[in-house]
């Protein structure tokens, strides 16, 4: 690894924690080794003294505005045309604090279903979801494919949890992101989840859809993509995310109905 030119980035936790903080780490490298997006160079990944340590490159950043928004669009762009053979990841990382599981998969559609969708479902159900609604999910689950019958995504290198917080922009307006969830999947699942939470500019997607146009469909997968982020925040915030997730349920089982 390259020496630090000044203090690094550090974080610490529980000596149980390094696996958590090593796919950070992994992911990190795999973003950084496609020379598309600036993101911190890892250092080091270890246990110190009893605890799991993670030092990465110290970079002083900002939000993002009009211009350097624009830039992320379009190297995000070219991130997603990084294609894998598979899709899925060589091994599981963490979405938040829920462990995110990968594998590999050749079909997307199943992937999303088994990997992500049903994961989520089966955590939904044990903290409290009611019966219909899970229900629900798993129709939605078991009809998933229906929304690819005329769009077959490739396995695009992802950044997995592309919400504003994880986004920023060095003082000379280079973009950068961090703290993934790397796997390859359809792209349109870091567009979509970019649009969850709010944080970027309209700029980002301008910049995305010059540099790679998105497919009609994507409207309404945008929805199937982040109600795996809501489930999961609902797993781990309580009740306060379920009607959202509830919404989510109903509006793709009416578009699988139409």
């Amino acid at each position: 690894m390259a020496a630090a030119s000044r203090p690094p980035f550090v974080k610490t936790g529980a000596a149980g924690d390094l696996p958590r903080l090593a796919a950070e780490a992994t992911g990190l490298t795999a973003l950084r080794a496609t020379g598309t997006v600036r993101v911190p160079e890892v250092y080091r990944c270890e246990i110190t003294d009893g605890q799991a340590r993670l030092e990465i490159e110290y970079l002083e950043l900002r939000g993002l505005d009009r211009e350097s928004g624009a830039r992320l669009g379009k190297q995000l762009a070219e991130l997603h045309r990084h294609f894998g053979e598979r899709f899925g990841f060589a091994e599981d990382n963490w979405i938040g604090g829920s462990t995110q599981q990968n594998g590999w998969r050749n079909d997307w559609a199943r992937f999303f279903v088994e990997h992500r969708l049903r994961v989520q479902l089966a955590w939904a159900i044990g903290n409290g979801m009611d019966r219909k609604l899970a229900e629900q999910g798993e129709s939605l689950a078991e009809r998933l494919s229906a929304f690819f019958l005329d769009y077959q995504p490739q396995p695009s290198l992802l950044h997995g949890d592309l919400w504003g917080g994880n986004a920023g922009a060095l003082p000379d307006g280079t973009p950068v992101i961090f703290d993934p969830a790397v796997y390859s999947g359809d792209r349109e699942t870091d567009v979509a989840m970019s649009e969850l939470f709010g944080g970027f500019p309209e700029s980002f997607y301008a910049g995305y859809r010059t540099a790679w146009p998105l497919d009609s469909g994507y409207e309404t997968r945008k929805t199937l993509y982040n109600l795996y982020h809501v489930l999961n925040h609902f797993n781990l915030f309580g009740a306060g995310y379920l009607n959202q997730a509830r919404r989510m349920i109903g509006k793709l089982l009416a578009e699988l109905r139409g």
